[in-house]
């Protein structure tokens, strides 16, 4: 935990930015992966943990505001409980290091909520993602599942997505201690990489490490030869020479804030001169992004200057063709680079997305676009001082959309896909990280990771000697 004044602090802004009502935080239960007993590793909510701290299932917090007083709702532990996970710390000595006085039996949150609906008082509660606490949550409000998905707050969602966005110095500080643990988890899939090897030995080798930096993993790790396709979770090939292998994946602290890095390097000890061409665009876009963060430019903007930086470096090697402009009013970027620049990084991997993308990363009068690409691009408003987020362009070739758009002749003024058709074996290359924007700019957090081709071939050339 945070010292016990960063809580009351967020708690009391939070306030400040409420109306009336009682404010609802549904925190999360275990969840049984084959059956009830055996379940998978607990995650907080992070909206629970953001504004109380506490690491525990089955508690449910509330800030009435009427009535000015906070409660946490959960059952003490039994002893046949300690006999199985050992003694704990009592939910109402945790409250307490949180600023929090008053404590009641899980119940009575239901109670609670049930009495204040039923004397026509605003009761504000945030989207849910867990189907147990949608339908407690119905129950409890008399209402059906259908009308709990859609009667969420937006104000109450407002106000903690205002907070959330901007980290503090313990947060960034948070932050930096997952990405130093970050740095030696893709440097152990850098130093291990063979011919003949299986991605799920690299993959072991990277959780070992998350786990060994005294947290775990942010997300399910991504480690594949076949980069293009975007969220690839399997792990079963084996590398071969002439192959990249691309590595998404992050550490996660002890209070659940999250790192969120990319790199690609080659199986072998130095990359084809195909793929430097390829990765050096990326890179040019990665960097040229980053050194263009500061407050008040949008994010949409960035993205698009890292589309103009790949059409241009693949028109310079004769896969893209025409008038760049036009190219980027069409969308034919979007062959190429399918997906969005970015997206904020907290507690959660995808920062506040469980709140609802449209209100973390747009704003009214800044609508999502439906072209193809750009649509997935997931942060697009104006950058505040006190963000933190990700900066990750790529180039993949996907075979079933190359096929694709050849066969339909999508873009064809712009594409060239007698060239394109070339590289359908290539894969994918992407690199990520992570940015905190400043007053006159931005900081890269975390030590810094090898991304250059010399920094990458160098540890390939050690690694293999």
């Amino acid at each position: 935990m945070f010292e016990q004044t960063t809580y009351v602090n967020r708690r009391n802004a939070l306030v400040e930015k409420m109306d009336s009502g009682m404010l609802v935080f549904m925190g999360n239960e275990n969840v049984g992966m084959n059956y009830r007993d055996n379940t998978y590793h607990f995650r907080q909510d992070s909206n629970f943990l953001y504004f109380f701290g506490i690491n525990q299932e089955n508690l449910i917090a509330i800030i009435d505001l009427e009535e000015n007083k906070t409660c946490i709702y959960g059952d003490e532990l039994s002893v046949e409980y300690v006999v199985w996970m050992g003694p704990q710390v009592t939910i109402k000595e945790k409250a307490s290091q949180v600023g929090i006085s008053e404590t009641a039996p899980y119940a009575h949150a239901a109670k609670a909520i049930a009495n204040a609906r039923s004397k026509g008082r605003n009761v504000h509660f945030l989207p849910q993602y867990r189907a147990s606490n949608m339908i407690k949550l119905a129950d409890w409000l008399g209402d059906s599942i259908e009308k709990i998905k859609a009667t969420y707050s937006e104000n109450f969602i407002k106000a903690i997505v205002g907070l959330r966005s901007i980290k503090s110095a313990e947060e960034v500080a948070e932050m930096e201690k997952a990405l130093t643990t970050t740095k030696e988890m893709h440097l152990v899939a850098m130093k291990h990489a063979r011919v003949g090897i299986k991605e799920s030995f690299l993959t072991g080798l990277v959780e070992w490490q998350a786990t060994a930096g005294g947290g775990g993993l942010a997300y399910p790790i991504i480690l594949t030869v076949n980069g293009q396709t975007l969220h690839n979770h399997y792990h079963g090939n084996t590398l071969q020479k002439g192959q990249l292998v691309l590595g998404d994946f992050g550490a996660d602290t002890e209070m659940h804030y999250a790192g969120d890095i990319t790199r690609t390097f080659p199986v072998d000890t130095k990359f084809t001169s195909q793929q430097k061409d390829i990765y050096e665009i990326v890179l040019k876009a990665e960097v040229d992004c980053i050194n263009g963060l500061k407050p008040g430019i949008l994010y949409r903007d960035l993205h698009m200057q890292a589309a103009r930086i790949i059409l241009e470096g693949l028109q310079n090697l004769g896969l893209v063709k025409g008038n760049i402009d036009d190219a980027l009013v069409e969308g034919a970027y979007g062959l190429f680079f399918p997906h969005g620049l970015g997206h904020m990084i907290g507690l959660d991997v995808h920062d506040m997305e469980d709140l609802g993308e449209q209100h973390v990363g747009y704003r009214p009068g800044l609508e999502r676009s439906k072209q193809f690409g750009l649509k997935s691009l997931r942060l697009a408003k104006e950058l505040e001082e006190g963000n933190v987020l990700t900066v990750e362009p790529g180039i993949y070739f996907i075979p079933e959309l190359i096929q694709k758009w050849s066969k339909e002749k999508i873009c064809s003024d712009f594409l060239n896909y007698d060239k394109i058709l070339d590289y359908l074996a290539f894969g994918g290359i992407r690199i990520e990280d992570n940015c905190l924007i400043t007053s006159h700019g931005q900081q890269t957090l975390g030590p810094a990771i090898p991304k250059s081709i010399d920094e990458i071939e160098e540890i390939r050339q050690l690694s293999l000697s």
